[in-house]
């Protein structure tokens, strides 16, 4: 097993890495062997040839005699960039119209655009971090809560590649001892004690079982936790989500059946997005138009990673309230039951309500007990994990390569419990080194490159 050639970063390659707009500051960035060769040509102050790494520099960007904008150029020296080629960042003005004509005139001198991620991608590819450090750079830039935020920095400052590094690291040295067995295997010697082969697989999926586990935290962390607000019509869904926005989102009405699709939006909570989901009230309708939001109220329901199921204590009885958890209970999907309407409640059902593990009893209306149901929402999701600092899995990508790690190391373990051959063993331990090298790009190809930075911003 090899890493397959990357190709060429020779070209210097330019792109707007901020955003431009009137009024404001715009940043042209330009990497490569000639980058600063290029920008030289068309810049006029002092020689960026002669000037050290690490330096700003005042003057005009000039399209042969006509100045096209006054800018600050920053100089930053190969190896010491991002991307440890030569780089400029040139701050102009943020008029769309002049970053396009800085832009034209950088390619005149033999620039090229640059492709989504290839400033980052060129920072993988000349070893300033490896894959998964590299993908922690989109996940920074895409963050929108403190904990994706702090996950990603966690990942890009090499945290979880380091876990993975020392798990090869191991697995190595059993692999070189295996393979020197097959170089002897006529005098029958065995330089890797089986015995201890088995103790460090054991460890081993230890280690990636907790970081497989790990993902379902790490994709809440990421992507947001889909919670859907269910109930009978009236029972003070719309009212709730719009005490969580804070503003009018739904429209409230007395008038069962006033929401028939569903309404979504998302929420910050204790540094966690939540995308809540306000649906039509569940009953038996003839109304065809609200069937067809009772069927999508159940579709979320399904799709959903917490369900928020309300009840109006003020007109709810017993029987149905039993029958409706009993279905939740089934469905297998975390859920709080809420109380609403606690001021009108019927005393029966409030003291039932009550004693359901988990519950909350408030007024959406008045917003009484609502910081007590946000602070149960984050006891369901359990963020304690991600508090003690340990390594959260957060893209599909490794998760899916944790479990053909796992998947191979169980074949070593079969392997060694059934007494195979070294060179089978060999095999099983190079496929499970193979899956972790797959995740910081020891072992990669152009394809699965061109597929992660793909999805990155022109620019980053």
């Amino acid at each position: 097993m090899s890493t397959v050639q990357l190709g060429s970063t020779e070209d210097t390659i330019v792109a707007l890495a901020t955003a431009p707009g009137v009024g404001a500051i715009a940043v042209i960035r330009v990497s490569g062997t000639d980058a600063i060769k290029i920008c030289n040509k068309v810049f006029k102050g002092k020689d960026l040839e002669k000037q050290p790494s690490h330096t700003l520099h005042y003057g005009t960007i000039r399209d042969n005699d006509k100045i096209v904008d006054e800018v600050v150029v920053s100089l930053f020296v190969a190896p010491k960039s991002f991307t440890k080629e030569n780089v400029v960042e040139i701050s102009c003005h943020g008029s769309p119209y002049i970053v396009k004509q800085i832009i034209k005139v950088l390619l005149a001198q033999g620039a090229r655009l640059a492709l989504p991620g290839e400033f980052t991608k060129r920072a993988f590819i000349n070893g300033q971090f490896d894959l998964a450090q590299a993908e922690a750079v989109a996940d920074l830039i895409n963050s929108d809560s403190a904990a994706s935020h702090e996950a990603a920095l966690n990942q890009m400052r090499g945290g979880f590649s380091e876990q993975i590094r020392q798990l090869r690291e191991e697995l190595i040295h059993f692999a070189s001892m295996i393979e020197l067995e097959l170089d002897f295997g006529e005098e029958d010697v065995e330089f890797a004690n089986r015995d201890d082969l088995k103790q460090l697989i054991n460890n081993l999926l230890k280690v990636i079982n907790a970081l497989i586990d790990s993902f379902d935290l790490g994709n809440v962390i990421k992507n947001g936790v889909p919670t859907v607000i269910a109930g009978k019509p009236n029972a003070g869904k719309s009212t709730l989500l719009n005490a969580l926005l804070n503003e009018e989102k739904a429209i409230v009405s007395d008038i069962a059946g006033t929401t028939r699709d569903f309404i979504e939006d998302e929420i910050n909570l204790g540094g966690i997005t939540f995308r809540f989901i306000d649906t039509a009230g569940l009953r038996e309708t003839t109304d065809t138009i609200e069937k067809i939001g009772v069927e999508r109220t159940q579709q979320q329901m399904k799709k959903a990673s917490l369900i928020i199921y309300m009840i109006d204590m003020a007109n709810d009885n017993l029987v149905d309230v039993n029958r409706d958890i009993n279905k939740l209970e089934n469905l297998g999907i975390p859920f709080i039951v809420v109380g609403n309407k606690e001021d009108k409640a019927q005393p029966d059902l409030k003291a039932a309500i009550e004693k359901i593990k988990g519950s909350v009893l408030i007024s959406a209306a008045t917003k009484e007990n609502l910081d007590a149901l946000k602070d149960r929402i984050l006891e369901v999701v359990n963020l304690d994990n991600f508090k003690t600092g340990d390594t959260i899995v957060t893209n599909i990508r490794h998760y899916d390569n944790l479990l053909k790690t796992r998947n191979a190391l169980m074949d070593v373990l079969n392997g060694l419990d059934n007494n195979i051959t070294g060179d089978f063993l060999a095999m099983d331990i190079r496929q499970s080194l193979h899956y972790l090298g797959e995740i910081t790009g020891e072992i990669t190809t152009d394809d699965l490159l061109a597929n992660i930075f793909s999805k990155f911003c022109i620019g980053k």
